[in-house]
């Protein structure tokens, strides 16, 4: 069962572009991209890997609650509060998408927790912007939270989204443009 018409899942969808063309899309998101740039980065890395629509979808929105929210702080701001921009974004997909792409979003900082814990080397080759959030966030997990995210559905394809967030982080990189997108967030929309 789908939710909605096509008329309003068009409308659904032009709204998602217009957080992605609106000024908080322009500020930086960390030191080098802006967070357009960096949506559309993840999606091109995950397009690149051969990931499902749902995953590219997922790399593409997967900081969207940081547009909702407007939330984002300036790099030589104090970074005081955690305003979960992966619930909020999730929450927000919701009225398009289904968990294939929502889960991932929502589990993406949890994924980066994770890997903190699993692989010490991760640690040492985040960003200056995500190690400020990390402890936020609640720092590397602990063994019981390791287990407890590795029961979770969708938490490998969370990892992949974290993976491509990393990466996702070129100044100057050409990619495909947000517009490029609207068939496969339509098509996905449709599905749900």
């Amino acid at each position: 069962m789908t939710r909605g018409s096509p008329t309003s899942q068009r409308a659904a969808i032009d709204s998602l572009i217009e957080l992605y063309a609106s000024p908080a899309a322009t500020r930086l998101y960390d030191e080098y991209v802006t967070e357009l740039d960096h949506a559309l980065q993840a999606a091109a890395l995950a397009r690149a890997d051969g990931a499902s629509d749902h995953l590219v979808a997922a790399a593409l929105l997967h900081d969207v609650g940081h547009l909702v929210g407007d939330d984002n702080v300036g790099l030589d701001d104090e970074l005081t509060d955690d305003f979960h921009h992966e619930r909020v974004g999730a929450r927000y997909l919701t009225q398009s998408f289904g968990p294939a792409v929502t889960a991932p979003v929502a589990l993406h900082v949890a994924a980066k927790r994770y890997l903190c814990t699993v692989e010490p080397a991760y640690l040492a080759g985040l960003s200056p912007s995500s190690v400020r959030s990390l402890g936020l966030q609640g720092g590397p997990m602990s063994a019981d939270e390791v287990e407890a995210f590795e029961r979770r559905p969708h938490h490998e394809a969370a990892v992949l989204v974290r993976r491509w967030d990393d990466l996702a982080k070129v100044a100057g990189l050409a990619v495909a443009d947000f517009e490029d997108y609207r068939p496969l967030l339509l098509g996905l929309a449709a599905q749900v």
